[in-house]
């Protein structure tokens, strides 16, 4: 058994883990609140910029900067520079939230606000909580995790359902196949699950689904009297944020 002494150290270094907790959420909760909720979008930090994805990607992040959508990414190489480049070049609002690591990941330099977060989830949080908009390129594990837990918290009514899009079909196909052929038929999934997320490779459709939701005011978020109990929101909130 641990001592009465062991138990006081165990207790300190738990407070001091869970300020550090608090304070990467908090910094991160405050750089949310300065700008209108926009599109977050997710994908490999190891795609070249002359990779087809990451061309379409800067595509992207310039059509919503046109249409007057702030761009969040990870904040880093890959998607999300090609992305941020996008809405960078052409003068709209291009955010980063990066993350400390040993490799591949550091600031690209087409952003015009940057936070950098010690701990995965408290970032994980601040990119679902910019978004009104998830756009899910090509990439690897944490793209894939990133991507299960925007479809989880949907599912469980955790958030609001706001419209996620997996770019680039012939990548997002044997997922989408693999939930249909195998989980589908063990009851791990349903089919109404699948609905959450949809295929395209039509980057009008993303833009479109964004300026159907509209531009909320700065320092107002869809989190914003949320009731996670029943996936709904408040009465009187505008059912029109969501889309089909």
């Amino acid at each position: 058994m641990l001592d009465e002494e062991m138990l006081k150290q165990l207790e300190a270094a738990d407070i001091e883990r869970a300020k550090a907790y608090a304070n990467d959420l908090e910094r991160g909760l405050k750089i949310v609140r300065t700008y209108p909720q926009g599109v977050t979008i997710f994908g490999s930090a190891r795609l070249p910029q002359d990779n087809k994805y990451c061309k379409k990607a800067r595509e992207l992040g310039q059509m919503l900067a046109q249409n007057g959508h702030a761009v969040i990414t990870g904040g880093g190489p890959g998607i999300m520079e090609a992305a941020n480049q996008g809405a960078f070049e052409y003068g709209g609002r291009s955010i980063g939230l990066n993350i400390t690591l040993n490799h591949e990941q550091f600031p690209n330099p087409y952003l015009t606000d940057m936070l950098e977060f010690k701990y995965f989830f408290a970032r994980k949080v601040m990119l679902a909580m910019s978004a009104k908009v998830y756009v899910m390129f090509p990439g690897g594990l944490g793209t894939m995790d990133e991507l299960s837990e925007i479809i989880i918290l949907m599912q469980e009514g955790k958030m609001p359902k706001m419209p996620v899009f997996l770019y680039g079909k012939s990548f997002w196909r044997p997922l989408d196949k693999f939930y249909q052929s195998k989980m589908i038929p063990l009851g791990l999934l349903s089919k109404k699950d699948l609905k959450i997320y949809k295929l395209t490779d039509d980057l009008n459709e993303i833009v479109k689904a964004a300026n159907k939701i509209g531009h909320p005011p700065v320092k107002t978020n869809y989190y914003d009297g949320f009731s996670d109990a029943s996936g709904m929101r408040k009465p009187g909130e505008a059912e029109s944020m969501r889309t089909k």
